[in-house]
């Protein structure tokens, strides 16, 4: 009948427990439990060093030929070691071209004290901690890059003790990212150089080749990025980065000449800050469009994402650190722009391979001497080491360099 229960089935029964719903009560938890507040280690030291890298060679992109910035002859470093109570330590750092390095090492060291005794775990609440105690200079530029070593270091330490490289902590989309090379490439490189680096570097494994363009003379930038082609090949991937030095009417120009290439894509055709202007080529032309380095904070990156640009260019240590670079992942992959994160390869290594959209990594040769460990490069793809963290301690030539420290906190 209707009322029986299926065969093969037990009919169901009341228990002699039930869920009481009619009237409140609160569960005691076990005697002696703690919270997470309670039990969380703390940062116990912190020291910052402020280290001059000199460029053997000065470099001129195209910013320094139309008068607006001298050639760049030394980047300033900020570095933040940090130590926990429980013998937990990171590393992050900073850096400014030409000028600034000295001002963001002045506000680090005004911000280091907030982090003493803060639990390293918590990094969203300290990087709005420190966030509001410069409040007044802003939300962008000094600000944030001072923040940045402290917010990668709280990464790193959070890796480290996990046992795991940052890559993984953050939930890896590959194990290895496409990489490309910069630095042979500059506008004050004699052509016949360029094409010498270029071969040296696609011997040594490079997936990319990135040269400079933004000559006055823009016959002159067709030339070499001929050159360079003819000799790499119709497909081996090639860009061209322009530093911001046309206006509207010029990139346009500029980037229907550089259409036959198949360039990868054409970098900073505009001033950073013209976010419309991007969109509006990256709609015009089947060449990808790709800026964002010179941006300091989540905000000014949300602007450009909105914009439409193809290629979105974050710089960790530029927008403060991990914290609001995830927030720019997240944002771009939302909103499927690619990803090609400017400079510092030691730390973008990382973030570029837990982006969801296949990116790009700049290989920079230039940090090499701060560091005791080398990055993997092989068969045009930089490999995330298995060393936990962002796999990377400071050499003795960094010590060497280094102009001040300072230290704050006590050490276990």
């Amino acid at each position: 009948g209707a009322g029986r229960a299926m065969m093969g089935t037990p009919p169901r029964t009341r228990t002699a427990m039930a869920v009481e719903s009619n009237i409140v009560s609160y569960a005691q938890v076990a005697e002696g439990a703690r919270t997470a507040a309670e039990s969380g280690d703390r940062i116990a030291a912190i020291q910052l060093s402020l280290v001059f890298l000199p460029l053997a060679t000065p470099v001129s992109d195209a910013k320094v030929l139309t008068g607006r910035q001298k050639p760049l002859t030394e980047i300033a470093f900020i570095f933040a070691e940090i130590t926990s109570r429980d013998g937990h330590r990171g590393i992050g750092f900073g850096y400014s071209k030409r000028a600034g390095g000295p001002g963001i090492y002045a506000h680090a060291k005004e911000l280091a004290p907030n982090l003493i005794g803060e639990d390293p775990a918590d990094i969203q609440r300290l990087f709005t901690k420190l966030l509001w105690a410069g409040a007044s200079m802003g939300r962008a530029g000094l600000t944030t890059q001072a923040i940045a070593p402290f917010d990668i270091a709280l990464w790193d330490l959070k890796a480290r003790r996990a046992g795991l490289p940052l890559a993984k902590l953050l939930g890896a989309q590959r194990d290895s990212v496409q990489c490309y090379n910069t630095s042979g490439g500059y506008l004050h490189t004699p052509l016949e150089q360029v094409l010498k680096n270029v071969e040296i570097s696609r011997a040594s494994g490079i997936g990319g080749i990135k040269l400079k363009v933004g000559q006055p003379d823009l016959k002159i930038d067709i030339e070499r990025v001929g050159a360079v082609r003819k000799l790499l090949g119709d497909d081996f991937p090639l860009m061209v980065d322009a530093n911001q030095q046309w206006d509207r009417q010029q990139a346009t120009r500029a980037c229907r000449l550089l259409e036959p290439f198949d360039l990868t894509w054409i970098e900073e055709p505009l001033d950073a800050h013209d976010f419309e202007g991007h969109g509006l080529l990256a709609d015009r032309f089947d060449t990808a469009i790709a800026t964002g380095e010179m941006l300091t904070c989540f905000d000014e990156h949300a602007q450009l994402i909105m914009a439409g640009t193809d290629f979105i260019q974050p710089d960790a240590p530029r927008v403060g650190g991990i914290t609001p670079f995830l927030k720019i992942m997240a944002l771009g992959e939302f909103k499927q722009r690619k990803l090609a994160p400017h400079f510092a390869m030691e730390i973008h290594l990382h973030l570029a391979a837990a982006y969801g959209l296949e990116p790009w990594l700049e290989h920079f040769e230039w940090l090499g001497p701060l560091f005791n460990e080398q990055l993997q490069l092989k068969d045009g793809r930089m490999w995330v080491s298995d060393r936990p963290g962002l796999a990377f301690s400071l050499s003795e030539q960094a010590r060497r360099w280094t102009a001040e420290t300072a230290a704050f906190g006590t050490a276990p």
